[in-house]
């Protein structure tokens, strides 16, 4: 183990490692119930206004653009704590949901699980229940 890599994973600055497009992924769970709501990127000024407002903000690689979760919809991220893997190249935030996570108006973006069907893997809905409705919240 280099001195460099040793102290990323056992030192106490926080180093995060973005990946080449500037992103670090970030895995959001529910602080109270340890739920998967979503996964989505970073880049510095992301990751600098989430630690500065205790607000979820995150970067949209489809829009290319910075955005602070719920500023469409309503449905924010109060941040409870984030936390770094072990070389830096991966966040978690446990957060306090408020109304639902995904922009299909689910509590989670993990609302199917996979399900093997004759050696094919087929999608089945789980906790699928709509908190509200997309085409009400996002209307182009």
């Amino acid at each position: 183990m280099s001195a460099h890599s040793h102290d990323v994973e056992e030192g106490l600055a926080f180093l995060p490692k973005f990946d080449a497009a500037g992103l670090v992924t970030c895995v959001a769970t529910d602080a109270a119930s340890g739920d998967v709501l979503m996964v989505a990127h970073m880049n510095e000024e992301a990751l600098r206004k989430t630690i500065a407002t205790g607000e979820a903000w995150y970067f949209s690689r489809s829009r290319n653009a910075l955005w602070r979760k719920g500023e469409t919809s309503g449905q924010t991220q109060r941040v409870v704590e984030i936390r770094t893997d072990c070389d830096q190249d991966a966040l978690w935030l446990r957060v306090e949901q408020i109304g639902a996570a995904c922009h299909t108006g689910r509590r989670s973006c993990f609302y199917r699980k996979i399900e093997p069907e004759g050696g094919i893997a087929k999608l089945v809905f789980v906790d699928a229940e709509r908190l509200f409705d997309p085409g009400d919240v996002y209307q182009k």
